[in-house]
């Protein structure tokens, strides 16, 4: 395996995490849909967990099962939601 890769500095780990939660936090929102309404839909039952989820705060971030459940309620692909995100985080 590429030693380089798995080296990756936690600032662009970080980075990454901010920007699928701001992506998630903008499809919620086109959507109309409150963040109580979407934790309970994925199955979280603390608000403040999916909101710090969301905003990336005290180092909380979505898991994949999370993500595949955000992107079944809101109706898109995974491919999709990953492609916006891969878009604004190479930019």
């Amino acid at each position: 395996m590429d030693k380089t890769l798995s080296e990756i500095p936690e600032k662009e780990i970080k980075k990454y995490h901010e920007v699928v939660g701001k992506h998630v936090k903008l499809l919620r929102e086109s959507k109309k849909i409150s963040q109580l309404d979407m934790a309970l839909a994925i199955g979280i039952k603390s608000i403040a967990f999916y909101s710090n989820c969301e905003n990336n705060k005290y180092d909380k971030h979505f898991n994949m099962e999370h993500l595949y459940k955000i992107c079944k309620t809101l109706g898109i692909q995974m491919s999709d939601f990953f492609k916006e995100v891969e878009q604004d985080f190479s930019s």
